[in-house]
């Protein structure tokens, strides 16, 4: 894998452990939204925002392209979480390896802005990124294109005036890293914050991965 020039750092379960911070929240909040705004019982709601999430991605696609919710009023209503900053875990030495990593630092995350920031203002690495491309920002066509649309990556590097293979994502959802690899960037699979569903099943990598890592730190070694 070239140097890199550019990293690009998913957010939850990549950067902190979201699967302890904010997850079971946002899982619930998102059945709430559909159960009042569809008109949905708990169960109905649970297994469609399962449906939707296996199916695009990303629970919000499904409700864009077969219900017409906004995107900024499902983003705001689900992503409140009182609470958040006292939740969000803290790891001075393994984040102060961001410091030390050469090129350029953005975050690339499918959640909203207002909640990036909440965490990245609470680990108090915030200052360490060049810049946040969240969810709002994956617009292509006047549709939503987030986390693994190929189209949107690739237009994301050219905006950052960088060829594929000097640009890597770190990621610790692999359908992504799939995504990533297709558009020709480096690919480095964290698997510091897998929840256990997933955790048995880390030990090998996969060939569209470069590198798999269980910490930040691992990235400064070449």
């Amino acid at each position: 894998m070239p140097r890199p020039r550019v990293w690009l750092f998913d957010l939850d379960d990549t950067l902190h452990d979201a699967t302890r911070a904010s997850m079971d929240e946002l899982r619930e909040a998102m059945a709430r939204y559909m159960e009042q705004h569809l008109a949905l019982g708990q169960a109905e709601a649970q297994a469609l925002r399962t449906h939707y999430w296996q199916r695009y991605g990303a629970t919000l696609l499904g409700l864009v392209r077969h219900h017409g919710v906004k995107p900024a009023h499902f983003l705001h209503h689900t992503h409140l979480l009182p609470g958040l900053e006292q939740r969000v875990r803290r790891h001075r030495h393994d984040l102060a390896a961001l410091a030390r990593l050469r090129g350029r630092r953005y975050i690339l995350t499918n959640a909203p802005a207002d909640y990036a920031l909440r965490v990245l203002r609470t680990l108090g690495i915030a200052a360490l990124f060049d810049g946040l491309f969240s969810i709002e920002d994956m617009h292509m066509f006047g549709e939503l294109r987030p986390k693994p649309d190929a189209r949107m990556l690739r237009r994301l590097v050219a905006r950052l005036r960088v060829a594929p293979a000097h640009c890597v994502l770190v990621e610790d959802t692999l359908v992504h890293q799939k995504a990533a690899r297709r558009v020709g960037l480096g690919t480095v699979w964290m698997q510091r914050w897998l929840p256990p569903p997933r955790a048995h099943r880390s030990a090998g990598r996969p060939a569209y991965v470069d590198r798999r890592v269980g910490s930040l730190r691992r990235l400064t070694r070449r």
